[in-house]
């Protein structure tokens, strides 16, 4: 920090990142629970944001992004597969390898997701927060943006 830690506008800026932190936290656990996206365990989460954000790829390219082995992975996209979430085809420039892309269903089911989410938050916005609430809340969600951005 280039500020002194005794420095007030600084102290104020340490504790303010702290809180936020720890609320970002508590809005994100929160948010997973009202997505109602079942008993998935984090990794296989996501490999499904991946899948999704990234689109189609193999087994070794989603292991090397998530930083674990190839057979780990195999082991997670087993579970996908199973529940009918991904889906895999021949690479048509290496037939021995298989790329993976969601199915229409898990598609629907981020969707969904999605949507329960956003419905939530709108739900929340509207009946805990006043109208003037709702306008400072749209300023700090600008200056949030600027955050994440930097």
């Amino acid at each position: 920090m280039s500020k002194r830690p005794n420095d007030p506008v600084a102290a104020r800026a340490l504790a303010v990142a702290g809180e936020l932190r720890v609320l970002i936290g508590k809005l994100k656990r929160r948010l997973r629970a009202e997505a109602h996206l079942g008993d998935f365990t984090w990794s296989q989460v996501e490999v499904l944001t991946r899948l999704e954000r990234e689109g189609p790829t193999t087994v070794t390219n989603l292991a090397r992004a998530e930083g674990v082995r190839p057979q780990s992975m195999g082991e997670t996209l087993s579970a996908l597969k199973t529940a009918g979430l991904v889906s895999g085809a021949p690479d048509p420039t290496d037939g021995r390898q298989t790329v993976l892309s969601l199915t229409p269903a898990c598609r629907e089911l981020i969707r969904a997701g999605r949507a329960a989410r956003e419905d939530w938050l709108f739900r929340a916005i509207q009946t805990k927060l006043a109208p003037a609430e709702q306008e400072e809340l749209a300023r700090a969600v600008e200056l949030l943006t600027r955050i994440a951005d930097s």
